[in-house]
């Protein structure tokens, strides 16, 4: 049989055959790495021997960080809300002398903050003031606002019946709570209640409505006489051909009963200093503190936000404290800037403004079809706090006092109470696991 392969060429020089590279070289060198046996068993693979790569340790390296950074702010906000909780925890166990004795009540003002809903501010609420008046012991109750000017129309609204209780035409529920206790011999608390305000804008419609309540009068303005429709009469000629027949009308579905409208406010700023006291009026007012709500809309505003979102922690401390001194009920007075230009109460969380939408500061126009109302709402939120000095000097602000402060600095909370589930659950299983079992009378004596 003949060879395949042909022979060389005259005068050429044979080539020597090398082995392919990575066969018979790399094959004799090479060693396969053994497994660890524990990892075998469990299924586990042989674990890479390099770092990923550039894409990859950058997606690690971001996702790790942000997540470090959330679980880190979320744990020292529990911290910070259940240190103060404890501070307040012992107003709770104090006795009382008479067990149908009634709890101290706060008043809540909130407010649909500008541009958004109700349902943010309750959430605000939620997350950050109840735990810690809940903790306390004390009770409260609501004063809510969906738009501009109804906290306003509240405040004045209590006030001006408190001047004169009798002069009102209907009663409240609270009102008439309150005369069944009296009727039972229930006792009220006799100490003082107080005010939380949350938000800038609730501070400014807080402040207009006590002016309004102790300067203005007792009976509303004159308003504008309502337009009367002039009903043109058809008279029916008596040669008409013949009768329609009478068109009943279409059963519409029930509506829902309108919110009553916003009560005009009953003065304005520029009455105060022609307006008399009232003779009854208390030397102080209940005290009031006004809480922090930080609320900024707008897509260019993401980094911000995410800023805010990453540091929570603080702002839970500082309303922390800020509740705890209404919860403790030491009070001082409004004070002036250091150069007497400014008071507190107007400066207090000025710093918000800065954030609200640009539709706050702009004039409302009326939509096409609608006339002009002819008495425009009052701008507060866009407006300056106006004070007068009878009033400003009869406010209190709830302070807390320096030895309860370093109190609360020194209570330590339980890494348990602030954990998360997944720890949580970690270390409820090490310590069933690390625990002798209960005594079972069935077992045998060793």
């Amino acid at each position: 049989m003949a060879d395949p392969t042909p022979p060389p060429a005259a005068g050429a020089t044979p080539v020597p055959a090398t082995p392919a590279a990575g066969t018979a070289g790399t094959g004799a060198s090479y060693k396969a790495p053994k497994p660890n046996p524990a990892f075998r068993m469990m299924g586990i693979p042989v674990l890479p021997r390099k770092l990923p790569s550039r894409n990859w340790m950058i997606f690690f390296a971001i996702t790790g960080s942000l997540s470090a950074a959330i679980i880190y702010d979320k744990r020292e906000k529990k911290r910070a809300t259940a240190r103060w909780s404890k501070a307040v925890s012992h107003l709770a166990r104090e006795p009382i002398s008479n067990p149908n004795q009634l709890p101290r009540k706060l008043t809540i003002f909130l407010e649909s903050p500008p541009g958004d809903g109700l349902r943010v501010a309750q959430d605000h609420f939620t997350e950050y003031i109840k735990p810690v008046l809940a903790a306390s012991g004390l009770d409260w109750e609501f004063v809510q606002g969906r738009k501009e000017g109804d906290i306003r129309a509240a405040v004045a609204e209590r006030i001006r019946r408190t001047r004169e209780p009798d002069a009102a035409e209907a009663q409240t529920k609270e009102e008439i709570t309150q005369e069944l206790r009296k009727r039972n011999g229930t006792p009220e608390w006799q100490g003082i209640k107080g005010d939380i305000v949350i938000g800038r804008h609730t501070w400014k419609e807080y402040v207009r409505g006590v002016h309004e309540g102790w300067l203005g009068p007792l009976t509303p303005p004159p308003g504008p006489e309502p337009e009367v429709k002039k009903v043109e009469e058809t008279t029916v000629s008596e040669g008409s051909e013949g009768e329609k027949p009478e068109t009943k009308p279409e059963e519409k579905p029930e509506q829902k009963p309108e919110r009553p409208p916003q009560p005009p406010p009953y003065n304005t700023t520029n009455d105060y200093p022609n307006s008399p006291l009232p003779m009854l009026i208390p030397s102080e007012f209940s005290p009031s503190t006004p809480l922090q709500f930080p609320h900024i809309l707008g897509f260019s505003h993401t980094f911000t936000r995410l800023r805010r979102f990453l540091n929570r922690r603080y702002l839970a401390d500082d309303i922390g404290r800020e509740v705890a001194a209404v919860c403790l009920a030491a009070a001082r007075e409004y004070r002036e800037d250091a150069d007497l230009t400014r008071s507190e109460q107007q400066t207090a969380l000025e710093h918000e403004e800065r954030d609200w939408v640009k539709a706050v500061w702009k004039d409302e126009k009326p939509k096409e079809g609608e006339k002009e109302a002819v008495t425009p709402t009052e701008k507060i939120w866009a407006s300056p706090v106006v004070l007068d000095p009878r009033i400003a000097m009869r406010m209190r602000r709830f302070e807390i006092q320096p030895e309860e402060e370093a109190r609360a600095k020194e209570i330590i909370v339980p890494e348990e109470e602030i954990e998360g589930w997944i720890k949580g659950s970690f270390r409820s299983l090490y310590r069933r696991a690390i625990s002798k079992p209960e005594p079972n009378p069935s077992w045998p004596d060793e």
